[in-house]
């Protein structure tokens, strides 16, 4: 169901949701689903998402690509722009008078939208919590200030944040909702050309800094697996931009589109090269092995090292708190480093199989009772019925 007029005195409830990048528009969708499951159909919708979220009645006020941006350095020369939208959400909202708005991940835009909303009456659920565990913590203290609930992904979270008096429900990681791969994942045939999954992130700048790598890591490997060949499932928003960065290679990758089709890939694969973020743990759901890699721009990256507290990036390694899967990240991630890590995991059946198990251990500590998406609609809608 799509919002109401201005002033219509329609007995639904009106949720406002903000997304600003593919994963939170599918984060979205599944919520807005969960809340017309829960509801009977009885609630409406407006704010700001992508394909997904259109799907679910959706109508966004204006394309989410705008907000999909990240790194320090890289949002500078957009700032206008996005300072733009920033108003134009907040008069969206305070005109509409949602009975709750949502914000979904994409900190550095929701977070001022919520930080504008106070004092409003209108409650605000952010949903991904931060990762003040990763660095700069005191964000923990200044978002408790700005929002009324937090829902965490991850449930090592929930601390961080209720220990400065904010709200904070581990409701489980979106990709166990995931439909799992058509058929168990089997160990590499012996002799048969090895199948590589790549997943370049689906953010354009990601796209952009990691395409040039992997195709250059590619042409180190051809010469040592004759016939490998390449798969490379992507989103909607994003894919002309994936065909056209891949049109000159001299093999390119099957492009495929959908998650039933990326689950597929993921099947059909022998092994993966991931952009290190949730993907990372939808591949160790499909139990595919995998080298995880991320390169932004070198002046953020000298910003965040100097703040960073963790050892590890990609989820895998930091729910277990060891290097379950390799991590090649900013000078590291070079197409002769990531070829020799996807040559050990070709050529070494046993490297392969620790990372499955790995695997293991790392989803059981997400198990939760239920979809994430059923979880964090009823907490959304909570915080209505006590607004009511």
């Amino acid at each position: 169901m799509s919002a109401p007029p201005a002033g219509s005195t329609t007995a639904a409830p009106l949720v406002f949701l903000i997304a600003g990048e593919p994963s939170g528009d599918v984060l979205g969708a599944r919520l807005m689903a969960a809340l017309t499951r829960r509801t009977a159909g009885r609630i409406a919708f407006a704010g700001i998402g992508g394909p997904a979220m259109t799907a679910e009645g959706l109508q966004s006020l204006f394309p989410m690509d705008e907000l999909s941006l990240i790194g320090l350095v890289e949002v500078l020369p957009h700032l206008l722009g996005l300072a733009r939208r920033l108003s134009q959400a907040v008069a969206a909202i305070r005109r509409m008078r949602p009975q709750a708005v949502v914000t979904i991940d994409a900190p550095g835009f929701c977070l001022r939208v919520a930080s504008r909303l106070r004092g409003s009456g209108i409650p605000v659920i952010h949903f991904v919590a931060p990762t003040v565990w990763a660095w700069r913590p005191g964000r923990a203290r200044r978002l408790a200030h700005r929002v009324d609930h937090l829902l965490a992904l991850l449930p090592f979270e929930p601390p961080y944040f209720t220990a400065h008096g904010l709200a904070c429900s581990y409701v489980g990681h979106p990709a166990l909702e995931s439909p799992p791969p058509a058929a168990p994942h089997r160990e590499r045939i012996a002799g048969r050309p090895p199948v590589l999954c790549l997943l370049p992130g689906s953010r354009r700048n990601e796209i952009r800094r990691l395409l040039p790598i992997f195709r250059e890591t590619l042409s180190l490997l051809r010469p040592s697996y004759p016939g490998l060949e390449t798969v490379l499932p992507t989103v909607a928003p994003v894919a002309d931009l994936v065909r056209q960065a891949v049109a000159g290679w001299p093999h390119p990758p099957a492009i495929v589109e959908g998650e039933a089709a990326r689950n597929a890939a993921f099947a059909a694969a022998d092994l993966a090269l991931c952009a290190s973020g949730t993907v990372t743990l939808e591949a160790a759901i499909a139990g595919l092995p995998l080298v995880a890699c991320y390169r932004i721009q070198p002046l953020s990256a000298a910003i965040v090292r100097r703040l960073i507290r963790v050892r590890y990036v990609t989820l895998i390694n930091l729910l277990v708190d060891r290097a379950v899967v390799p991590e090649l990240i900013q000078e590291n991630c070079t197409p002769p480093l990531l070829a020799a890590a996807l040559r050990q995991l070709l050529d070494d059946p046993a490297a392969a199989r620790r990372q499955r198990a790995g695997f293991v251990e790392a989803l059981a500590t997400l198990v939760v009772e239920g979809r994430p998406s059923d979880r964090a609609a009823g907490i959304v809608l909570d915080a209505i019925a006590s607004r009511r």
